[in-house]
């Protein structure tokens, strides 16, 4: 068994450590690793960047912090591309697989790519984009589903250092041209069509609109869905023309450590999005050595990341970080519920996938569909699972270990964001421990704390980086550097990295991430998490999920709401309203007891899992609601809209 169950402490009685079998198999098991990382984090970063990547000239300096500016590996030159495909095909391991593809529509067959197959579409593409114009330095846009193509298209930019801006393939034309007009982007890369729940996204007519106004000259298109679309003379070419003629050899750019590798821009939900730069040698070091610690990744291993290519985890879990180890990547195109809720469990079984990593948000999705599409399948092949996004509520952790993992699967519950590039807290799986709610401790390396508002150290406050800044860290927003330091580091007065959470020390010195500083009430003077009321209300069997939000109150400053969601087949009542409250007065306290709960079919979330308290706060003093054309589920909207009006009718 790979975890086993240990209970120390009467406060919390789930808590699981590895194994021995886990141990031996793990590539760190000593907690030592902690201590011989802070003796000297800059050392510590060096080694492993030795280790990990392959270097065409070592640094001369490993780290230069002015604040608020960090460089890492300073003189070093590698390449990208080299690194997660060439060094693989020279040690002989060019009929791997490199990535396995399932494509949404189950009579399509799944295609593979070795690394052999990848050597060659990378080289031919990265031919292909200089032919087109592209040079170093030139921004290139990639507006792609979760295709084969993805993956020579971004390691081409990287081989012949033209930075990629992936943006998410659901986005609208107005959200993609803002993307490209701020990085100034030469090239589109894109597709005819795609599936999403049997229905095909005509993707080309998107990009034809969105590119209107801005600098992008050429774009390439995939012919994916083989749907009919405009071809503009000049402009736009099909990949599979131009990969026809191309050479199959590009000699990879000698990088500098400090080039940018690419711009990812955040969601946007909250104002115009802002592009966060990520370097060669300190992102791909940060990938590398997070994949492969993190998720214990061997040779033999299957890794199956969810996440689309459009956000971070998809840049450094379901590319970056196993191609760089030289590991098989899943990745599947379409939905979890298409065509029944079981097609993650059927994909799992058939290919015999060994780590699942996924959002908190889809799996409270599985809990709502029922064990039932579980029992279905054999999952024995899985051996690690992990969890991305935002905290993950004890019901839903639970659920999770039991129903998916069978009880002896290690739960990786990992913290980080766009900004840090890479895992920054979590449980290494061979140290634990496992705790449902519980992120775990900073990666080795990685000096994260909990401060108060003054930034003196407290167990229950806000989560601060302290420098030395981890090597994978942003080197800052493209185009945007008063806000740069206005957004992560003004706060304290450049001593630390803010990343605006709270957090909160636990058992065995592990830290519980409570969620966004603005996800944070102060009821009656008492700091309340949202996070703290969603995770008691959830404990219910009839509750699916939950948002928490303040509501401004004159007595008390502000009072919680909740707005809950139920599994199907339940039904609102006064009673179970009561019930509900009762659950978070006897797990919390009076002072979290929700004034209000809100019972909705669905609540808005961002295409990337993350629920838009913001909306929520928004409908509740009656305030503007503001943009929705990025959310994954617009009509919520207007349902929560109708909700509450009904709410106010009954008095």
């Amino acid at each position: 068994m790979p975890v086993q169950w240990v209970v120390e402490d009467p406060k919390e009685k789930n808590v699981w450590w590895p194994s021995e079998e886990m141990k031996k198999r793990a590539w760190v098991s000593d907690p030592k690793i902690y201590e011989e990382a802070a003796r000297d984090r800059v050392a510590f970063w060096e080694k492993l960047a030795g280790e990990g990547l392959e270097w065409f000239k070592r640094w001369e300096k490993a780290y230069e912090w002015n604040p608020p500016y960090v460089k890492w590996f300073i003189g070093g030159k590698l390449n990208a591309s080299y690194n997660a495909v060439d060094r693989h095909v020279k040690a002989g391991k060019g009929n791997k697989r490199a990535v396995i593809w399932v494509p949404e529509p189950p009579q399509e067959e799944p295609r593979v790519l070795t690394y052999n197959e990848l050597f060659l579409q990378v080289n031919k593409f990265a031919n292909v984009l200089k032919s087109l114009g592209v040079k170093r330095g030139d921004r290139v846009g990639i507006y792609l589903p979760m295709i084969p193509e993805l993956y020579p298209a971004i390691l081409a930019c990287s081989r012949i250092g033209a930075p990629h801006t992936v943006v998410f393939s659901a986005f609208a034309p107005d959200a993609l041209r803002v993307r490209l007009e701020d990085s100034e982007a030469k090239v589109l890369i894109t597709c005819d069509g795609y599936y999403r729940r049997g229905k095909l996204t005509d993707l080309k007519s998107n990009a034809d609109e969105a590119i209107k106004g801005t600098k992008v000259e050429k774009m390439v298109v995939v012919r994916r869905a083989g749907n009919e679309v405009r071809m503009e003379r000049g402009r736009d070419f099909w990949w599979h023309e131009l990969m026809e003629k191309a050479d199959p050899w590009c000699p990879p750019e000698h990088m500098d450590s400090e080039d940018m590798l690419f711009l990812l821009y955040t969601s946007g939900t909250t104002g115009r999005p802002k592009g966060v730069i990520h370097t060669t040698g300190g992102y791909l070091t940060q990938a590398y050595w997070t994949a492969r610690w993190v998720f214990d990744l061997h040779d033999d291993d299957l890794f199956w990341c969810t996440s689309d290519i459009g956000w971070v985890t998809g840049h450094t879990y379901a590319c970056y970080g196993p191609l760089l180890n030289g590991a098989t990547l899943l990745v599947y195109e379409g939905a979890p519920d298409y065509p029944a809720p079981d097609r993650f469990w059927e994909i799992i079984e058939k290919f015999r996938v060994t780590i699942f990593y996924t959002a908190p948000t889809a799996i409270r999705m599985f809990v709502k569909w029922g064990e039932e599409w579980v029992k279905k399948h054999d999952l024995s092949s899985l051996r690690l699972l992990g969890t991305v996004g935002e905290p993950i509520d004890r019901e839903t952790w639970l659920w999770y270990f039991k129903n998916i993992g069978g009880g002896r699967c290690p739960i990786t519950d990992t913290w980080w964001q766009t900004e840090t590039g890479g895992t920054l807290i979590m449980s290494l799986p061979g140290i634990g421990p496992f705790i449902p709610t519980v992120a775990g401790r900073p990666f080795p390396g990685a000096q994260m704390e909990i401060v108060d508002e003054e930034g003196n150290p407290t167990d229950s406050g806000y989560l601060v980086q302290v420098p030395p800044i981890v090597p994978g860290m942003l080197r800052g927003l493209y185009k945007a550097d008063e806000k740069y330091r206005e957004t992560y580091w003004l706060r304290y007065n450049y001593r630390y990295y803010f990343p605006s959470d709270g957090a909160i020390r636990t058992l065995y010195g592990c830290i519980r991430v409570t969620g966004r500083v603005d996800d944070v009430m102060k009821v009656a003077g008492h700091r309340l998490s949202t996070a703290e009321v969603e995770d008691a209300l959830n404990t219910h069997p009839f509750v699916t999920e939950s948002a928490v939000v303040p509501r401004p109150h004159d007595l008390k400053g502000e009072v919680p709401v909740a707005y809950v969601v139920l599994k199907e087949g339940r039904t609102p009542s006064k009673e179970l309203e009561a019930e509900l409250k009762a659950l978070v007065r006897e797990r919390i306290g009076p002072i979290a007891v929700p004034e209000e709960i809100l019972f909705v079919p669905d609540l808005p979330k961002t295409r990337s899992g993350k629920i838009m308290r913001r909306i929520l706060k928004a409908l509740l003093i009656n305030a503007p609601v503001g943009d929705t054309t990025t959310l994954l589920n617009p009509e919520a909207v207007e349902a929560l809209k109708q909700v509450l009006a009904s709410r106010k009718a009954q008095g």
